[in-house]
Formats: structure tokens, C-alpha cells, sequence
């Protein structure tokens, strides 16, 4: 895992290379053990005097902060992998540890950064590329530009701007030559240009929230250098949907009995209003108001609609280790997550996973060309049914019956294409310019260096931070991403890779065009797609190994048949 970036071909080792190679992971042991006995005593030697000037979790952010970053830049693909492990528990270890600080929110960054810097250092040091594939950089190099342009002309301009609370009150609106205030097309009183926090922070924010994750694909690359390792990802994250998912059944179950009180004993407003101080077992704010039939519950992550995001893309990764993996357990074990993240759905009270998981699911069967190999789950299928129905029957009818009304009911108060046609409009009737209001300016994450808007879908939000240029060039972007990934999956033969290519595939085609809420902006989902197409490139690589491999096997029975021929002639001929 540690060694060259290379591939390189499986052969007998001589003696001198077992040596080398035993001489090698002796001084790796020794790295290793350095480095964790300078982050001891790093924590022991800096952290006590910490601990008595800014308090207990301040002082063990940086006393374990540092030493952390110096393992992930040493071992960047394990980094990468624990990065991958701790995503979906980081808004647990957030609220339940951190006390909601907003370090620890950013502490699976500081196992991504580190890692990510070490790899680039590693390959311009072995001359191996670093932009993956070249062919997307005229598309990713246009959508740089104009948000640069944004960031610099918008956000910059704005930072030289006074502040709002330093103007008097005939200086902060605008007035007329009469002295009378000037009202905009919606009878709102217009404010005159002054700015509230760090606006070009804000936008320095707002794009690593856009492009944050976009190097994953080039770290993927490199991650998954071989079928075993492919393997392995789709094994590991469906052990986490499944532990997940049983988690967030548990966070049911102990509101359901009550072992939680939940939002069931606060007033008014508040009975609808998901809150961090309800908080139970798992996850952050949450929402759980029986008497009047609210549900919205986070799982293991810092907000509901993030826990719903979760289930949506898990229904994917189940879906392609259920119908991709070579092995039966592991097939079953897809099979059992995709049941899990269902019944998750329901009971969460997350309208969008209720739909989203089964059309997801359905969509997946139907691309994929999984729908002709049903057949050999029905048997599963047939028991995991059984489960589920058993589960919803314990679980009361009317509780389903419940979840369903509510679905129809927002459907019918506020119709999706109904929805994001009023998020066009706002976003339009708030353009004060081609180049947007500027970045992160209706990201929630940027509203610790100023104010943000409500926009609650993913283009429009766009538009409104970067306007039509940036907005065209996203869509550039996606599209040649989606293009150039198609290709490459396509072109793989092992008929397992070419499964989970496809299933990965359909899973970024879905996200990449979804036009309801954010799913880009939104952890594990944007981690995912970044992820997957660095996935995608990386199969004909791997598919050219297992051919290789089937090669060498094929040459090896010849050669032995060929032997065994050439003895029985030679024992006939002895016999003569």
C-alpha cells in the first residue's frame, strides 16, 4: 500500500528481493513508530499546558490535530481509506465529542488535505500525471476561471466595502432626492452596499465547497490500483451503510420507547424545528414531535436532510456490490444494505430518501442491465421481503400509512417542478450582475464568515452565487466528466469491473443532473461522485491487468500440459 505508485507485474521473488523486501517493511515499522512515539509525546508535552489555558477539547484538537496530520501526509492511501471510514461517523464524533465546535466539523478535511498534498508530492516526484484524464482539463480549467473571476470581481469588491453596522441610519439606506426611502420591485426597502463578515473568506469557502473534492478523482486513481482494492471499497462501504443503518434504527427505537425524549415536550414552533439539544444516541439536530406527526431524524450524521442524502447514495453502492461482487456473502451482504437503507427511509422521516432510494434502486436495475440477472436473487429477495414486511407489520401500519401522507401531502403543497421553478426565479431576481452574488453566498457552511440566502436547490444556488457563466461552465464540466467516464467503463471486458462501472456510472449520471436540493454540496454524496469517476478512469487499467493475469494462467496450463505430454512420451518410449 505504501510502496510505488506503479503497477507492476506479479513474478517469483528471488532471495535478494525477499531480503529487500523484508529490509523494506522493517524500516517502514520503524517510521511508523517514530512518528507515533513524537505524536505522544507531542499530546502528552503540548496538550497538559493547553488544557489548563483554553479548556479540555480545544487543547485535544490541537494536541491530536498535529500529530494527525503528519501520519495522513506519511501514509496518504491509508489516510485516504480511514478518511473514506470516518465520513459517515464525523457528525457523531462532532456533536457527541466535539460539543458541535466547528474544528472538529472540519476534521475530516484534515485527514483528506494532508493526504491528497503527500500524493501530488509522490508522483511529480515519479513523474507519474497528476490531472485525471488529461482530456478533462480544458472543462475543469473554464470552470475555475469563472469562479476565480467571481471570487476575485464579486467577493473581492466586496471586501472593500464598510461595514454595515459602522453606517448611520441615513448612510445604510438608500434614499431618494426627497429624503424618502427607495423600495425594490418587492416593496423592500433597498440597502446601500456595505458588507457583513469576510465576504472574500466566504468565497474562498464557498469554492472548496464546490471543487473541494474534485482532486478525488485523481487520488482515487491511485488508491485503487487493482481488482482486490476495488473490491474492497464497495466490501467497506456497505459495512458502513449496514452499521449505519442499524444505528439509525437503534436512534428510532430509543425515541420510539420514549429511552429519548426528542422534541415531544417542547411548544409551538419548536414541535417542527428539528434542534441539536434533542440529540439521541447518534448524529445532531433532530426532529421527533409524535403528537403531531413529525419525524426527522439524522442517523449518524449532523443534520436529517445529510442523513438523507446518506441513504440515497448508499442505495447505489449496496446496489453495485449486490449485483458486482464476486463473492456470494458479499452479494448478500449488498442485498441485506439495500434492505437496511430502505427501511431507514421510511422510518426517518426523510421524504426525499422515500422516494428517492427505490426509483434510485429502480433506475440502477434498468440502466445497469441488472433487471436479467433478477433470477438469481429471487430466493434473497424473497426472504429480505419477508424481513421487511415482518419489520413495517411490528413497526404499525399506520406509521407507514403516516409516512406515505406526508409524502403526498408536500407533493401536492409544493410540487418539485413547482419548487425549483421558484428557486430559478429567485436566484434570477437576485442577480445584481453576469457573474453572480458572489461564491458561498447561499452555502449554509460559509455562514461563519457572513450571512447567507436560502436556496434550497443545487442550480439555482448556482446561478445565484456565480450566474450564468459559472453555471454554463458547471454544466460543461459535468457533462464532459460524464462523457469521458462512459467511455472508460465501457471499454472494460471482466464482466465484474464492467458491473460495478456501470452501477457506479448510473449512480453519477443521477446525481450530477439531480435538480432537487444539493446533493453536490452535501457529504458523503459529493465525496462519492468525485470518487466514482476516479473509479471509472482507473478500470481499463485494471481490466488490462486481469487480462494480463488470465494470460500468464493460460500460458502456465499450456506449458504444464505440454510437460505432461512430452513425460508420457518419454515413458512409452522407455516402456518400448
Amino acid at each position: 500500500m505504501f510502496g510505488d505508485l506503479r503497477e507492476t507485474r506479479e513474478k517469483p521473488l528471488d532471495l535478494k528481493e525477499k531480503l529487500a523486501e523484508k529490509r523494506k517493511a522493517k524500516e517502514e515499522r520503524k517510521k511508523l513508530l517514530g512518528i507515533v512515539g513524537i505524536a505522544i509525546a507531542f499530546a502528552i508535552v503540548v496538550g497538559l499546558p493547553l488544557v489548563l489555558l483554553i479548556g479540555t477539547r480545544p487543547a485535544a484538537i490541537v494536541a491530536t490535530g498535529i500529530p494527525s496530520l503528519l501520519l495522513c501526509y506519511n501514509y496518504p492511501r491509508l489516510a485516504l481509506w480511514g478518511f473514506l471510514i470516518y465520513m459517515p461517523f464525523s457528525g457523531t464524533i462532532t456533536y457527541w465529542i466535539g460539543g458541535g465546535n466547528a474544528l472538529f466539523q472540519l476534521s475530516k478535511d484534515a485527514i483528506y488535505v494532508p493526504a491528497l498534498i503527500a500524493l501530488v508530492v509522490q508522483c511529480k516526484r515519479k513523474r507519474l500525471p497528476i490531472l485525471i484524464p488529461k482530456q478533462l482539463l480544458p472543462t475543469l480549467g473554464l470552470l475555475l476561471f469563472s469562479c476565480l473571476l467571481t471570487l476575485f470581481l464579486v467577493n473581492g469588491m466586496q471586501e472593500l466595502l464598510p461595514y454595515c453596522q459602522d453606517l448611520g441610519p441615513n448612510e445604510r439606506y438608500a434614499v431618494d432626492a426627497a429624503g424618502n426611502y427607495i423600495l425594490n420591485e418587492r416593496g423592500l426597502v433597498v440597502l446601500n452596499p456595505c458588507k457583513e463578515g469576510s465576504p472574500f473568506f466566504q468565497g474562498v469557502l464557498g469554492l472548496k465547497v464546490l471543487l473541494g473534492y474534485v482532486p478525488l478523482i485523481f487520488c482515487t486513481y491511485y488508491l485503487i490500483n487493482d481488482k482486490k482494492k476495488l473490491l474492497l471499497l464497495g466490501r467497506i462501504l456497505v459495512m458502513l451503510a449496514i452499521a449505519c443503518c442499524l444505528l439509525g434504527l437503534a436512534q428510532y427505537w430509543m425515541l420510539k420507547t420514549g429511552q429519548c425524549v426528542g422534541t415531544r415536550n417542547l411548544m409551538g414552533n419548536d414541535l417542527f424545528k428539528p434542534t441539536v439539544e434533542a440529540k439521541c444516541l447518534v448524529g445532531g439536530a433532530l426532529l421527533y414531535s409524535p403528537q403531531v406527526g413529525q419525524i426527522r431524524l439524522p442517523g449518524t450524521f449532523v443534520s436529517p436532510w445529510h442523513w438523507a442524502w446518506f441513504l440515497v447514495a448508499n442505495a447505489g453502492i449496496c446496489f453495485a456490490t449486490a449485483f458486482s461482487d464476486t463473492s456470494f456473502i458479499w452479494r448478500v451482504a449488498g442485498l441485506t444494505g439495500m434492505g437496511l437503507v430502505f427501511v431507514n427511509a421510511v422510518v426517518s422521516g426523510q421524504r426525499l430518501a422515500l422516494a428517492a432510494v427505490p426509483v434510485l434502486i429502480a433506475v440502477l436495475l434498468v440502466l445497469t442491465g441488472q433487471i436479467a440477472n433478477l433470477k438469481r436473487f429471487i430466493p434473497i429477495g424473497v426472504g429480505l421481503t419477508l424481513v421487511l414486511f415482518l419489520f413495517f407489520s411490528f413497526l404499525n401500519p399506520d406509521f407507514i400509512q403516516e409516512r406515505i401522507d406526508s409524502f403526498v401531502g408536500r407533493w401536492n403543497t409544493s410540487p418539485p417542478q413547482q419548487f425549483i421553478q421558484q428557486q430559478f426565479q429567485y436566484a434570477l431576481a437576485n442577480q445584481t450582475g453576469i457573474l453572480g452574488r458572489g461564491l458561498g453566498k447561499a452555502t449554509n457552511s460559509t455562514r461563519v464568515f457572513g450571512p447567507v440566502s436560502l436556496v434550497e436547490t443545487f442550480h439555482p444556488k448556482l446561478l445565484f452565487e456565480i450566474g450564468w457563466p459559472g453555471l454554463i461552465a458547471f454544466m460543461v464540466f459535468i457533462t464532459h466528466l460524464t462523457i469521458l467516464s462512459f467511455k472508460s467503463y465501457r471499454s472494460v471486458r471482466d464482466r465484474a469491473l464492467y458491473s460495478f462501472g456501470s452501477s457506479f456510472w448510473v449512480f453519477m449520471l443521477a446525481i450530477g443532473y439531480f435538480p432537487y436540493w444539493y446533493p453536490l454540496d452535501t457529504d458523503p454524496v459529493a465525496v462519492y461522485y468525485w470518487l466514482f469517476a476516479g473509479v471509472l478512469f482507473k478500470l481499463p487499467e485494471i481490466d488490462k491487468q486481469e487480462r494480463e493475469k488470465l494470460k500468464a494462467a493460460k500460458g502456465k496450463n499450456s506449458s504444464r500440459s505440454k510437460n505432461k505430454k512430452s513425460n508420457l512420451r518419454k515413458k512409452k518410449l522407455s516402456a518400448a
